[in-house]
Order: C-alpha cells, then sequence, then structure tokens
C-alpha cells in the first residue's frame, strides 16, 4: 500500500506499508524532507509498525512524537504529515485527485437562489449524497451581498439600492459585503469533504483551496497571489475575496467573488463601508480598490471562467455535472422561509 502527502509550503512524504492481521507491517517512510540526526527516520518507522490498521491521525501522531528521539527535527513535514500519508497508504485519507469533482455551470439565477444553493448543496455533500462540486455562478439581476454578522443599515444605503434597483440579500459566510452585476463578477462555490483541509487552520485551508484558481490567473498573465486572510489580489490591487462555512458532517464550503468589470460608482452610492472608506479619496480610488479582472487580461468573461475551468480539471479532474431537482426544490423552500425573509436579512439590524 502506498501513500503520499504534499505538506503546503513544504515536502513531500511517502509511505508505503502492508496490513497484515490488522496491523501496520513492513512500514517504510521516505521523500524530500529534512531529518535530523538521520537515525531519527528509524524512529518514526519503528513508532508505525504495529500500530493498528485504521489508527487516527491523532493517534499516530502521539505515537510518532512518543517514539522520537529528544533532539530530532523535522524540516519542512511534521508527525502528523507523516500520519496523514500512512492513511493515504491505506485508503482513509483523500485529496484533491481522490476526488470525484463534479463541475457545474448553471444559467443565471437570482442572488437568494444561489444563496440557497450554497446552503443545499453543502449540506447534500456533507451527508455523502453529492459528490464534492465546483459551482460557478451567473447573476440574473443586480445584488448586495451582506456577510452574515454586517449589519444592514452600517452597510447598505437602502433608499440608494432600491433606487438603482440592487437587491440585498444576505449570505451563510462572514467575511465583507460584495456588490455584484449580471456580467461584473466571477463567483465560484467549491463544497470539498474536510478531510481535504484537515489539520489545516482555517487561515491555511483558505490558501490551500485557492491555490488552483491563482494558478489559473497567473497563467492569464496576472501577478495574482493569495492575502491572508481571505483576498486574492495582485501589484496592481485587490482583484477578489473568499469566505467559508463548515457543515455538521464535515463539508466545508469555500466561496470566492473576483470583479469582473465593476461599476465603481454605483458600488459606492450603495454601499455606505465603501463610502466611509473613500469619502476622501472619490469614486476613482474605487476603482483602483476593486481591481478588475477586465483590465489586467483584456480576455472577455467567459475566457477567464473557461481557463479556470480548464486549470481546475488539469490539477484536479472533474467532469461536467447538475443541479438536481430535489436540490433545487429545496433550495426555493430555503429561499421562501429563509434567504428572502425580512427576519434573516435584518437579524443583524
Amino acid at each position: 500500500m502506498h501513500g503520499e502527502y504534499k505538506v503546503r509550503g513544504g515536502k513531500l512524504v511517502v509511505v508505503d506499508l502492508d496490513v497484515m492481521d490488522g496491523r501496520l507491517r513492513n512500514v517504510q517512510v521516505a521523500g524530500d524532507f529534512f531529518l535530523e540526526p538521520p537515525e531519527a527516520l528509524e524512529d518514526i518507522r519503528a513508532a508505525l509498525e504495529g500500530q493498528p490498521a485504521g489508527a487516527s491521525v491523532a493517534e499516530l501522531v502521539s505515537s510518532i512524537e512518543t517514539g522520537l528521539r529528544p533532539d530530532a527535527a523535522l524540516i519542512g513535514f511534521s508527525a502528523e504529515a507523516v500520519a496523514i500519508a500512512t492513511r493515504r497508504a491505506q485508503g482513509l485519507e483523500r485529496g484533491w485527485r481522490d476526488l470525484d469533482w463534479q463541475i457545474i455551470e448553471a444559467p443565471p439565477l437570482s442572488p437568494a437562489m444561489h444563496l440557497a444553493l450554497d446552503q443545499v448543496l453543502g449540506t447534500e455533500v456533507a451527508a455523502g449524497r453529492r459528490a464534492p462540486t465546483l459551482r460557478f455562478w451567473e447573476w440574473q439581476s443586480p445584488a448586495i451581498i451582506l456577510g452574515t454578522f454586517q449589519s444592514l443599515m452600517n452597510e447598505v444605503d437602502l433608499p440608494a439600492a432600491e433606487r438603482l434597483g440592487v437587491e440585498v440579500v444576505r449570505r451563510i459566510t462572514g467575511g465583507g459585503a460584495m456588490f455584484v452585476e449580471p456580467g461584473s463578477a466571477v463567483t465560484y462555490s467549491l463544497y470539498a469533504p474536510g478531510e481535504l483541509v484537515k489539520g489545516m487552520s482555517f487561515a491555511e485551508s483558505y490558501a490551500f483551496l485557492d491555490q488552483w484558481v491563482l494558478q489559473a490567473l497567473q497563467s492569464l498573465g496576472i501577478d495574482a497571489s493569495y492575502k491572508p486572510l481571505n483576498d486574492i489580489t495582485s501589484p496592481k490591487g485587490k482583484i477578489g475575496g473568499a469566505a467559508q462555512k463548515r457543515f455538521a458532517g464535515g463539508a466545508v464550503l469555500h466561496h470566492v467573488t473576483m470583479s469582473y468589470d465593476m461599476d465603481a460608482e454605483k458600488m459606492v452610492q450603495v454601499l455606505r463601508i465603501g463610502r466611509e472608506k473613500l469619502s476622501d479619496k472619490g469614486t476613482a480610488s474605487a476603482v483602483k480598490r476593486v481591481d478588475p479582472l477586465r483590465s489586467q487580461t483584456g480576455l472577455p468573461r467567459a475566457e477567464v471562467i473557461a481557463r479556470m475551468k480548464q486549470t481546475f480539471i488539469a490539477l484536479h479532474g472533474g467532469s461536467a455535472g447538475n443541479i438536481t431537482a430535489e436540490e433545487f426544490a429545496a433550495a426555493e423552500q430555503l429561499v421562501s422561509e429563509k434567504f428572502k425573509t425580512e427576519a434573516w436579512l435584518r437579524h443583524v439590524p
């Protein structure tokens, strides 16, 4: 049995083993990591030898750390990385390529329906009824999307939003308010099993889940990078931001909105917080604050999305998927019972 684990920002750990009579046998640990003294590799191997098949990451880490000599230095990897590779060898831990990704490109939907689908699809992945999914959004109408903890009156100029026909909705994730119009943004959601980010802090999981899209943007000539905690940026300015929610059952929702061709003047009219931040700079500064993908690529929005999809498939695999009738029905119910209600919108006044 063979398992591999690449430490984010670190080195590759490889574990080969047999399982005999419910125990790990003939364990070998290798990789491009650094380890001092070299004899500590035998400590790690011996700590795994004879462990129960199916032992948890925590149990394996405890055994490794107990067995390591006091002066051992693991450089570019950790006991946890070895434990994950050990479980992967047994088919118990999975990475991106081990998951059967579905990719959904649906027609334009209302803002409330998009938010309801995030809850429904995340719940379905958590329950094991849906495969891990990447969903690209198309906006049917202009909207302000508030983070779940944001104050409605502090963030939004409601009379201006009503006058300009901009709907105000609230999502299930934290973070800041977004202003979008059809064709102005690139928005996607990842619905993944929690094991994909197991052992990572929230900050580490943001960077990890954004890595593929950074690669896609870089292939388009954008010097894109991750800026903690949740921004995608470039030397020319911020491109977009991410937000997350963890579901009971372990699934993680990670969604991102990136500006393609933002109407900065309208954004400043409907978002109070943007107006406050830019009050001494004028609306020209708003364009700099949200640097659109269009100006950095010169490409139609559809081509940007196509490159993102191609990059994801090349890195992680994936096939065309769809939203089922049952999922749409559940989302429609959530729209009427939650996402279109004043109680939900105003739960932080």
